[in-house]
């Protein structure tokens, strides 16, 4: 966090500026350090967690008044972080057991509703980069709208409570959509039903969780790459990634997708003693490594990028994939929330 708060794109946001939320590295950490104080018997935020949750509260009481993410894609822009900002301060005010929102929360909703897409979705950033900006994104972010609602006490298991005809509008476009969308966007739908209410029916659950089951590698974890397919929408060829991926890593289990695919299943209510979920966490617990990439050092779990094989090169940036993974691997093995 203090190398993404170095390095990533400064946004004007009123008289100061702010580093830009990612989904790729400051949702993991928000979604995942939490629960590791926790772990850890350690009450105090740490220094970063409260400077990204200061900067979003900046962002969001600024809003009409800040930089875009990108100035040529201003409304994907405010789409996409109108729902990266809830759900970061959605998760903060359930650990606080708030039964209300928070007042920055409440702010954060009402810029939700006012990005909301007639359809129930939100325009999302599209630069052909999957798993996070591509076209079949936006059903990644309107789950992650769905997660960050359902973690507002006073929504989560209702189906006609508060905001009424924004939330149907966005059950309706999930719902609507989930048939053809590919097995990383229906897990990320399996984890917002476990929030908010009226998403899947028990035997989508079950046949999803079927199909989860078939896509287990012989090693006990999961790929992000057979997650797919994926459709690189930016890309000059059809089909084919903007970039060489390097197909050899991305065919393997990696941390982010057993990570992601076992935290939801365990959010579902898989015991830990299932046979699927006991050889995926030995799979995690066996698959924390220290790792370089230039003169980094990291022990983390490891996932690698669907565009560019970046994994050999030297920049920083190679090690995105792995901010997520090492994430949602630590949620995978922590105690449920």
């Amino acid at each position: 966090m203090d190398l993404w708060f170095a390095r990533a794109k400064k946004l004007r946001t009123g008289q100061t500026e702010v580093a830009c939320v990612s989904c790729h590295t400051v949702l993991p950490y928000c979604l995942a350090r939490p629960a590791l104080r926790k772990a850890a018997g350690q009450a105090t935020p740490t220094p970063q967690e409260s400077k990204v949750l200061d900067e979003i509260v900046r962002r969001v009481k600024a809003y009409g008044r800040r930089e875009p993410l990108y100035e040529n894609e201003s409304r994907q822009s405010r789409g996409t972080e109108a729902v990266l900002d809830l759900l970061i301060l959605a998760r903060e005010d359930a650990r606080q057991k708030r039964l209300e929102p928070d007042e920055p929360t409440r702010e954060a909703l009402d810029a939700l509703w006012k990005e909301q897409r007639p359809d129930g979705a939100w325009a999302w950033l599209d630069f052909g980069l999957e798993p996070y900006e591509a076209a079949d994104s936006v059903y990644y972010g309107a789950a992650l709208a769905a997660w960050a609602i359902g973690n507002i006490h006073s929504y989560a298991g209702s189906a006609d409570q508060g905001a009424s005809d924004h939330i149907a509008r966005l059950r309706a476009y999930l719902k609507r959509e989930y048939p053809a969308q590919n097995l990383y966007n229906k897990t990320w739908m399996l984890l917002a039903s476990c929030r908010l209410s009226g998403l899947l029916a028990h035997g989508q659950k079950q046949a999803l969780i079927a199909e989860l089951r078939r896509q287990q590698n012989a090693d006990g974890g999961w790929s992000l790459y057979r997650l797919g397919p994926w459709t690189w929408s930016k890309s000059t060829v059809p089909s084919v990634p903007p970039g060489r991926p390097d197909v050899s890593p991305l065919s393997q289990s990696d941390g982010y997708a057993t990570g992601l695919v076992v935290y939801s299943l365990r959010q579902a209510g898989l015991p830990t003693s299932h046979p699927v979920l006991k050889r995926a966490i030995d799979w995690l617990k066996a698959n924390q490594r220290e790792w370089q990439i230039s003169h980094y050092r990291w022990k983390c779990w490891r996932a690698y990028s669907l565009n560019h094989a970046q994994e050999q090169g030297r920049s920083w940036e190679g090690m995105f994939m792995s901010d997520g993974a090492t994430a949602f691997a630590a949620l995978a093995l922590l105690p449920s929330d």
